[in-house]
């Protein structure tokens, strides 16, 4: 985990640096595709999946190594080709474990918050799981092990794969000629993440989209056909704790509620978005029917509350850096703690840019939680070691959430942005 951390200390500026070339290239060019919150938003569910990751946070049910070294029936030495097969193979495990995301009703849980964006841009990208707290991957890799491909080569390959996957989330970039028939393009992404019916679950490929022509999955983009981005039952909040949980407890509530012991147990199985007919019939849901006609999530926001967010944000990221950076140092323990006051900041930063009147307690716990950790530690998780300022510049930052936080709840009360967009 030590040596993801390290890399994570280079791999956050990087795939930042690139949302804000974006978003200064649409400026330039007067076709903008992000907006403030939203992209507050998705970057913020990047800084909580990253806490979860290289904390370890989940089960593993089986793990690569196990399956190699039980079901290896060859061996391939570290060769060139070793390297194509293991990224071959990693694609191919990809492509269905996307399939199963789509098409499975417990599965779309840890899915969901990727798709929950409804804008198109580098910054959805990172809207990535912190619900996929069972590891059953590795079972999907069971071709890979047969072949005897070595756990350090899927090691090395496997956030490769995944960072590869970052890119062609923009509406900037058109069709790249033959390149389409080899490789996932930002036309062939903006169909998948697309809610018209045209384009539902299509084109789960992930570097490689030959998976989806050989079965059944791919479709072009069409010129008569605009992607309206989104899902179809829309998340209506821009906290990203909340949008990966929120498909779980709907699909808790309908197990409750249905008077079949049958639905009860395979509601967890059905195809994404069924629900028992009693539950369905007595407890309707929201489901956007005419997808160039709805109303996107976009709550009024002041540009005072849009500045603040981004604060937030910057100061959030900044904080986890360090976290990173002195990783090895803080211990385990340490790491939970600060790994939590991360989850509870997005948490309450976002509920307050969603204008929920509960986030106020949100930030007044985590603030004074964290003065506390500081005036009893005089530090900040060893913070003072690097700058000898370094606490005190924590403490001002959550003097400043407390302020933050009294100020948009009980003060602003004027707002610049209609609710409609």
């Amino acid at each position: 985990m030590e040596s993801y951390a390290a890399a994570l200390l280079y791999a956050i500026p990087f795939f930042v640096g690139l949302v804000l070339f974006e978003v200064l290239y649409g400026h330039f060019v007067k076709k903008q595709m992000h907006n403030v919150m939203d992209t507050v938003s998705s970057l913020s569910s990047g800084l909580t999946n990253i806490v979860k990751d290289s904390l370890g946070l989940g089960i593993i049910i089986i793990s690569y190594p196990f399956l190699l070294e039980h079901l290896a029936l060859t061996e391939i030495r570290a060769t060139w080709l070793v390297w194509v097969v293991a990224f071959i193979a990693l694609d191919f495990a990809g492509y269905w474990n996307h399939r199963l995301s789509h098409h499975i009703n417990f599965f779309w849980n840890q899915h969901v918050i990727h798709h929950s964006s409804e804008e198109f841009n580098l910054a959805c990208a990172l809207r990535q799981p912190i619900s996929n707290l069972l590891g059953y991957y590795a079972l999907l890799l069971i071709p890979a092990a047969l072949l005897g491909v070595p756990n350090e080569v899927i090691a090395v390959l496997a956030p490769i794969h995944l960072f590869a996957q970052f890119w062609y989330h923009t509406q900037h970039i058109g069709k790249m000629g033959w390149l389409e028939y080899i490789i996932v393009t930002p036309s062939q992404h903006r169909v998948h993440h697309a809610i018209n019916k045209e384009y539902l679950d299509k084109n789960l490929g992930q570097i490689f989209c030959v998976w989806d022509r050989m079965f059944g999955t791919f479709q072009e983009e069409l010129e008569t056909v605009p992607p309206q981005y989104g899902v179809l039952k829309p998340a209506h909040t821009w906290n990203p704790v909340i949008i990966n949980f929120q498909h779980l407890w709907r699909l808790i509530k309908d197990a409750w509620r249905t008077q079949s012991y049958w639905d009860k147990l395979r509601i967890w199985f059905m195809p994404t978005g069924w629900r028992p007919s009693d539950v369905q019939e007595k407890y309707p849901v929201t489901v956007i029917e005419d997808v160039y006609n709805f109303t996107k999530y976009r709550p009024e926001a002041s540009l005072a509350l849009k500045g603040y967010a981004v604060f937030q944000m910057v100061a959030t990221t900044i904080l986890l850096l360090f976290m990173f950076y002195n990783y090895a140092a803080i211990g385990f323990d340490g790491l939970l703690i600060f790994g939590a006051f991360v989850f509870m900041g997005v948490y309450g930063y976002t509920t307050l840019m969603d204008r929920k009147y509960y986030a106020i307690w949100i930030e007044l716990f985590r603030s004074v939680a964290g003065l506390s950790v500081i005036y009893w530690s005089q530090d900040w998780f060893g913070i003072n070691a690097y700058m000898s300022i370094g606490s005190l510049l924590v403490a001002l930052y959550f003097l400043i959430t407390i302020g933050g936080a009294v100020y948009f709840t009980y003060f602003e009360k004027s707002y610049t942005e209609p609710l409609v967009s």
